[in-house]
């Protein structure tokens, strides 16, 4: 610490509940301040914060208040991994950065990158349907609302263009209009290249709503998001219209790697897709129907600086497996709503840029939009291969043994 003096102050200060943990001064070093307020905590709570603090130093603040350090979570590569993608090809393996605690899943999801090389690599295809932000409106009835909707469709190029005025890659797509009542749900959708781009879509609603849609029509913003959106919740909208990226995965698989590899044949696994991921998500009532993409979401999400928290949504996709000629099997994912980025939030983090570089995704080195749809098609093919080798796990009754033996 610079001045040890001027910190112990500062530490007494929180100790004592004379400050609050924001209110250290605005030029103080984040990494000193992070350092105050865990010597503080220490004091308080008679709990070492050692390993806590001990951290890569960023050379900017992370995008966290009241900093005091970093947790670690182990993390675990899987591969070589083959995309046949249009932002990426068969000849460039990948090997892909996991964060997990969970013993197993690494070498789960290798096992299914060696099925996929061994079947010639994962046909992925991807679309960017662009994230959504959908405030909502309170009219006075009928009558106003339909003025309302009319009005947002004849100045839909004015919307835009104030929409757009900040940001050369923000670019609005559509409004969606839903009502129910007196309540108006506007669902903006932005193109946002690079950037998962939620706080961008948000900014530029604000700014259109204060500037532009309450001031002409006279109908009132009630909340800059009406959970029409739909954000980190799972949602029938996003199932069906998509959000983020829509991403389909597919292989085939002969009988040889299904046997050698996956220990299993086309039998136990269609059997076993037919009563676990459509019959038994049917009797839960789950959205989508699938073993475990939240698993492979959120070791993906958290090693490569995404928001974790839109696991809850990526999650709703559906695994396919289907019998083929010859006692091969058709297997393929499809994932309706995965928001990504390659640039902002925690994909700045130094870890988590070394393992985006691990992939071959260096922002700013190609045309926008390109690193991110190169990053969903890694992570179609890479939630296809987990699917696989969980479900032949399950279907050849090794998954127990698998996790007792990996420490679980």
């Amino acid at each position: 610490m610079s001045d040890t003096r001027f910190g112990n102050h500062w530490i007494e200060a929180l100790t004592k509940g004379q400050t609050r943990f924001h209110q250290l001064p605005a030029d103080l070093d984040h990494n000193e301040a992070a350092l105050i307020r865990r010597e503080a905590l220490q004091h308080i709570s008679g709990a070492s914060l050692r390993s806590i603090g001990d951290y890569t130093r960023e050379p900017q603040p992370a995008h966290c208040e009241n900093r005091i350090g970093s947790i670690q979570i182990p993390l675990g590569v899987a591969g070589p991994l083959l995309v046949k993608g249009q932002a990426i090809t068969a000849q460039e393996p990948v090997y892909v950065p996991m964060a997990t605690s969970e013993g197993a899943l690494v070498a789960s999801t290798s096992r299914g990158c060696r099925a996929l090389h061994a079947a010639g690599g994962a046909v992925v295809r991807v679309e960017e349907v662009g994230i959504t932000r959908a405030p909502v409106f309170r009219s006075s009835g009928i009558e106003q609302t339909q003025i309302f909707l009319s009005w947002v469709r004849e100045h839909f190029a004015q919307i835009r263009q104030l929409c757009e005025q900040d940001s050369q890659h923000l670019q609005l797509q559509d409004i969606v209009p839903a009502v129910v009542g007196t309540s108006i749900y506007l669902r903006f959708r932005f193109h946002t290249a690079d950037a998962m781009g939620m706080n961008m879509a948000t900014i530029a609603c604000d700014r259109v709503i204060r500037q532009l849609i309450s001031p002409e029509t006279g109908v009132p913003c009630i909340s800059i998001s009406g959970n029409y959106c739909t954000d980190k919740k799972p949602a029938m909208v996003n199932f069906l219209n998509g959000r983020g990226y829509r991403i389909h995965a597919e292989v085939r698989l002969s009988q040889d790697i299904l046997r050698d590899i996956l220990k299993t044949d086309a039998k136990a696994l269609c059997e076993l897709q037919y009563r676990k991921n459509l019959l038994g998500s049917v009797m839960a009532g789950t959205f989508g129907g699938n073993a475990h993409h939240a698993n492979l979401l959120a070791a993906f999400f958290i090693a490569t600086g995404q928001d974790v928290a839109q696991v809850a949504e990526s999650a709703t996709g559906i695994t396919c497996i289907e019998a083929c000629d010859h006692d091969a099997v058709y297997a393929s994912i499809m994932m309706p709503d995965v928001p990504l980025g390659t640039v902002g939030g925690g994909t700045g983090l130094c870890t988590q840029r070394e393992a985006l570089a691990l992939m071959g995704i260096v922002p700013g080195s190609k045309k926008p939009g390109v690193d991110t749809r190169r990053l969903a098609e890694i992570l179609g093919a890479l939630v296809l291969a987990g699917e696989l080798s969980i479900m032949a796990a399950q279907a050849s009754h090794q998954l127990v043994s698998a996790h007792q033996r990996l420490g679980r």
